[in-house]
């Protein structure tokens, strides 16, 4: 009885502490409406790829590009070190918010620095 009257709180708190740190997802329509609030700060945002720009050299690490995605309440652009999905794939991307993302001498806007993407099942 003792042991659980101390664990739980613990557990409890440890929890809580983990969920505080975790990327929010959000939609574009609330990053496009309010983008200092989302500067520099890591989100999750899912959607369809409508458009992708990619550079990858085989046998080389040369790799990475910019998808811009749409998530039914607007688009935004993702720019990525590793290989674009290609156009209509799903995916939810957690990142970094940025405005005036520049990359390879092409500026973006709004946009996000990919951290992590994973695809949608069908």
């Amino acid at each position: 009885m003792e042991t659980t009257r101390f664990v739980l709180p613990v557990l409890v708190l440890t929890i809580a502490v983990f969920a505080a740190a975790c990327p929010k997802r959000v939609t574009i329509a609330e990053i496009e409406a309010n983008p200092a609030r989302y500067y520099d700060k890591d989100v999750i945002v899912t959607g369809t790829v409508r458009d992708s720009y990619g550079l990858s050299v085989p046998g080389t690490p040369i790799k990475g590009g910019a998808y811009k995605i749409d998530d039914g309440t607007g688009s935004l652009w993702i720019l990525t070190d590793d290989v674009v999905p290609g156009k209509g794939t799903e995916v939810g991307v957690k990142g970094r918010i940025g405005s005036g993302v520049s990359w390879k001498g092409r500026n973006y806007g709004l946009g996000m620095f990919e951290k992590e993407r994973k695809f949608r099942k069908r």
